[in-house]
């Protein structure tokens, strides 16, 4: 029996010398919208398009190798993805999702909620008797965001998935956060992985794109179908691009949750900061599980400034090495104010119950030296 390649083997090499044309290193891309039939009634491997592409399927087997998955299906965003897999889910059945998800997600579920695909209920899933009552309601999918965006709240996905499976409810997590290099939520028994593979995967910002992968190979056939159908499937060439940006994922998280690390801790004693959130510091409520479920601590995290709106504009403003910008996971230090930007569509009442002050601000480090990092941030603090 073969053993498996390491990770960071696959990572850095799938695809690679595989192709038998001309020999070449790099896997080809294959542009075209349509394929030649070999003869009548005598379709090839693929025939469109929108239903297959070679370089999409690199990428699509690439990522089911890399989280443990029966398969993988490319879409053209990371909401296509999510929607994707809400496009499961019958008009009397209940989502549940975090209090504190993302806010493209929370828009995407209020929306289809409210066209009565489906019923959602938002609560904390740190909070042990919120979800058991919720938990009651016999969900058909619980979504879970670990850790969460904006505050990096980290919940128990074994746990969550246990209760899951009592419940005869399917588990989706989006690991877009710290990639299958850091944590892979099918060997902790989900059901589905979500990634915005704008992010991490492809590393570069300069790609948009999804994909969800699945425990389940029937699952995985009816979400591929799914796709072709209502068209979701992601470009060659941006699945080109992120195959490129996946052949450093393991370097690149590496050095950037390193730094990350150093700047929550530096940040933790700066005297104009009130909390920082970040798993990776023993005083973070969720560090505990975050050791037990995650390979590191990933290179996001956010704090508090004092002073609010009026701190939080002089800081932004004077900020140097940072770019004020949305987005994360690319080589590039990004900084985001989720109440304006990321989070803006929550409304000031579900922010404040989900714990995102004015004076958040949100960090995703990139590739550059600790110092300039450090520097940046002391202008804004000088300010």
């Amino acid at each position: 029996m073969t053993k498996e390649q390491a990770p960071e083997t696959i990572a850095a090499t799938y695809g690679v010398a595989t192709d038998a044309a001309f020999g070449a290193v790099a896997p080809p891309i294959y542009l075209t919208s349509t394929f030649t039939f070999e003869g009548f009634e005598q379709p090839r491997e693929f025939d469109y398009g929108r239903a297959g592409n070679p370089t999409r399927a690199m990428l699509a087997e690439a990522l089911a190798r890399l989280e443990h998955g029966a398969g993988a299906v490319i879409t053209a965003s990371g909401m296509a993805a999510v929607d994707l897999l809400l496009a499961q889910i019958d008009s009397d059945d209940l989502v549940l999702a975090p209090h504190d998800c993302y806010g493209g997600t929370r828009r995407l579920l209020l929306a289809r909620a409210a066209k009565r695909q489906f019923r959602v209920t938002f609560i904390d899933q740190s909070d042990g008797d919120a979800l058991a009552v919720a938990f009651s309601d016999k969900p058909a999918l619980v979504l879970v965001e670990t850790p969460s965006n904006p505050l990096m709240r980290v919940v128990d996905i074994r746990g969550i998935c246990a209760l899951a499976k009592a419940a005869g409810a399917r588990v989706a997590v989006d690991n877009t956060f710290l990639s299958p290099a850091l944590q892979r939520p099918l060997t902790l028994g989900a059901d589905y992985v979500i990634h915005s593979t704008t992010k991490y995967l492809n590393g570069h910002s300069d790609v948009i794109g999804g994909a969800v992968i699945t425990a389940d190979a029937d699952e995985y056939l009816k979400l591929a179908v799914w796709a072709n159908v209502v068209g979701v499937t992601g470009a060659p060439f941006d699945a080109w691009l992120t195959l490129r940006g996946l052949r450093t994922l393991f370097p690149r998280i590496e050095r950037q949750q390193r730094t990350a690390g150093m700047i929550a801790k530096y940040l933790e004693q700066h005297a104009r900061v009130c909390a920082v959130h970040y798993p990776g510091l023993a005083s973070h409520p969720g560090h505990v599980i975050a050791t037990s479920q995650q390979h590191g601590f990933g290179a996001m995290l956010s704090f508090e400034l004092e002073g609010g709106v009026e701190a939080v504009g002089r800081f932004i403003t004077a900020i140097g090495t940072f770019t004020l910008a949305e987005s994360l996971g690319g080589v590039e230090s990004l900084i985001s104010h989720p109440a304006t930007m990321t989070h803006a569509d929550m409304g000031v009442e579900a922010r404040q119950m989900a714990g995102i002050n004015d004076g958040l601000l949100r960090l995703s480090i990139g590739l550059e030296h600790l110092d300039d990092l450090i520097a940046g941030l002391e202008k804004g603090f000088g300010a």
